[in-house]
């Protein structure tokens, strides 16, 4: 039945060109895979390096709760406790941060400014605004970041391989892939994009090589952990966390719960709702369409989904996971904002973002527009088909 919501992104729609599914609980585990991992059609493996993106944010939380637990890290501190760098954020707490509780904005992009000095200048410049209907930000986890190290007076990488991963067994996740892992690195260039009347190609982002722009402003090499993006790991490794929440080995249920909460989410006078998040995640949103959370787990669900082509989902109460790693890169158009009076249709697409764009000088381009919205169809009714799961 996996090979279904495979064959379906990676042959059918394309908008993936590869896929590795794996999905169960505590002592069961099924896996699929298929596609290809690199330009020149070398198949995807099951050890196959996939950028995390920003799954990433999922251990900068579960590394905060570690902290907090060890008497390290207040959620009720100022920020400036730990990270006095963020001189504008004197009266926003940790908790805040960690749960986008207020909009953290920059006054300049950090993924344009020109060097990492520069990029990290930006970042401690950001300033604290109400919330709006859109309360997620990589701001709030790269400044969770430095929040971290002021409390543990360590480095993050060095802390998520001290309280994750090494209890867990998880040796193939990294900031810096190893030199002799980059060959299993899949692939994520030649992103095609249009903004407007602008068409864009991202090239030259070689196997290994963080695939989001700040955190490669940030750290070129994978020289840090950024905290919002910049993490690579295998299905293996990926397994081996969700398990290891599912029994206990990283949070209490208490502690997995507090990282569920609600934090961001409530209704619009208008209509609608606002974004629903909890600590450095996704909760389940009152509106399908807007959830991260599959309708067959629990309120309890802890899910983020990573631009580049992944999506995971943690159920502690019923005791599931489920997750897919992919890529929705490589030679692909990820981003159609099209001019005021234009359509999906008018660049030939279809109305759910699949289909191909001609593109001047390339031919065909394959779109993975809106492929987030893909797995309520596609994918979440194989799982639950699968694994005998109901809502």
């Amino acid at each position: 039945m996996l090979a279904q919501a495979v064959q379906y992104f990676t042959e059918q729609s394309r908008s993936l060109s590869c896929m590795s599914v794996v999905c169960g609980g505590r002592d069961t585990v099924r896996s699929a895979l298929g596609g290809v991992a690199s330009p020149d059609g070398k198949p995807v493996a099951s050890d196959s390096v996939f950028d995390l993106a920003s799954l990433s944010k999922l251990f900068t939380g579960f590394t905060a709760l570690r902290l907090r637990a060890a008497g390290k890290l207040d959620l009720d501190a100022p920020v400036t406790r730990y990270a006095r760098q963020f001189v504008h954020l004197e009266g926003v707490t940790v908790g805040q941060v960690l749960g986008f509780e207020v909009a953290l904005r920059t006054p300049e992009r950090v993924d344009a400014q020109p060097d990492p000095e520069a990029a990290e200048a930006a970042l401690f410049a950001c300033r604290p605004f109400p919330n709006g209907v859109k309360a997620y930000s990589d701001i709030h986890a790269m400044a969770a970041r430095y929040i971290l190290e002021g409390a543990a007076d360590e480095a993050l990488m060095k802390l998520v391989e001290r309280e994750l991963l090494r209890p867990l067994g998880m040796g193939e996740t990294w900031c810096r892939v190893p030199d002799a892992a980059r060959p299993r690195c899949v692939s994520h260039d030649r992103e095609h994009r249009i903004e407007g009347e602008r068409w864009l190609v991202r090239e030259g982002v070689a196997p290994g090589t963080v695939h989001d722009p700040k955190a490669r402003a940030m750290a070129p090499q994978g020289e840090v952990f950024c905290g919002h993006a910049g993490l690579f790991s295998t299905a293996g490794d990926m397994t081996r966390l969700c398990r290891g929440i599912l029994r206990g080995d990283v949070l209490s249920p208490a502690e997995l719960r507090e990282m569920a909460r609600n934090r961001t989410g409530h209704p619009l006078p208008g209509g609608g709702w606002t974004q629903h998040l909890g600590l450095m995640c996704y909760v389940r949103h009152p509106e399908q369409r807007h959830s991260e959370v599959p309708v067959y787990m629990s309120d309890e669900t802890i899910a983020l989904s990573g631009f580049v082509g992944n999506h995971l989902a943690i159920d502690p109460r019923r005791g599931i996971f489920e997750f897919y790693l992919g890529s929705r890169v490589m030679n692909r158009l990820t981003v159609l904002a099209p001019p005021p009076g234009k359509t999906l249709a008018d660049y030939g697409l279809a109305p759910d973002g699949t289909g191909a764009v001609d593109w001047p000088g390339e031919g065909r381009v394959i779109s993975s527009v809106d492929f987030v919205h893909l797995k309520d169809a596609h994918y979440h009714p194989v799982i639950a088909e699968e694994m005998g799961w109901r809502a």
